[in-house]
């Protein structure tokens, strides 16, 4: 049987989403958890792969187990998360098609990314402090150059495995938040390092240093010695994953969760 597991995760101690050697990873531990609990080897496969110190309100995985005679869905979610770590919890998990998949299935991803205005020692993991308010008419002017079908070659770490650079954005704006800023993104797909290096050019336009039609330029020239450097990875959140409404029609997630069916 295959299985949707949404869950939410902490990245700072982690280095980043995927399994890699000598590192601990959020995929390594959700599949040592999911091991224990179900008593077999569990592998999952993510919506997404989210770099070191990244955070997610919302990831999906998918894996395949024989589910236990003594366990159904209920138990086996309550007692993954007496075993996972504290900075990681399952929300929801729920039978799917046999060829169902958290990454190719997926229909839409928002990222979010944080902004300190006020000093603030509880949130020095989960967003990036700026002592002087950026020009958030200039971003958002922008962001919406972001806007549609764009190739993202200069928003991009180099020497990545995309096949190609071209997004689908259909949402890109900042927006005020009680003591900060929160640039918020949806896309069809992120191509890697994307969003911090989206986020760290917009951050040089809001601090004067470049202007929105020099921001359009950089874009245009598909060229990542272009943009500016990446935004520090502890603002960035993975926020909402979206399926076709027949993949996640079994999933309830809790009050408060994003809503993350497309219909």
């Amino acid at each position: 049987m295959r299985y949707f597991l949404h869950l939410a995760y902490d990245g700072t101690d982690y280095h980043g989403w995927q399994t890699q050697p000598n590192a601990v990873t959020v995929q390594e531990e959700l599949n040592r958890r999911l091991s224990q609990v179900l008593r077999q080897p569990v592998f999952t496969l993510g919506s997404g792969r989210t770099d070191t110190g990244v955070h997610a309100s919302h990831q999906v995985a998918h894996f395949e187990a024989e589910m236990p005679a003594n366990l159904d869905e209920d138990t086996t979610l309550y007692r993954l998360n007496r075993a996972l770590p504290r900075d990681i919890a399952a929300y929801a998990l729920h039978p799917v098609p046999p060829k169902a998949n958290a990454r190719f299935d997926a229909e839409a991803r928002t990222y979010e990314y944080h902004v300190r205005l006020v000093p603030d020692p509880f949130s020095s993991r989960h967003a990036l402090y700026l002592d002087r308010a950026p020009d958030l008419a200039a971003m958002n002017t922008a962001a919406t150059l972001l806007l549609g079908s764009r190739d993202f070659t200069s928003f991009s770490k180099v020497k990545g495995a995309e096949k190609h650079y071209v997004c689908v954005v259909y949402e890109a704006a900042w927006h005020p938040v009680p003591g900060g800023l929160v640039f918020r993104i949806r896309a069809n797909r992120f191509v890697r390092g994307m969003v911090r290096l989206v986020v760290g050019t917009l951050l040089s336009v809001g601090r004067g240093r470049l202007t929105p039609v020099a921001f359009g330029e950089i874009l245009a020239a598909q060229s990542r010695v272009e943009a500016s450097g990446a935004a520090p990875a502890q603002g960035l959140f993975l926020t909402r994953v979206e399926y076709p409404a027949e993949l996640v029609a079994a999933a309830v997630l809790p009050s408060g969760m994003p809503y993350f069916a497309n219909r």
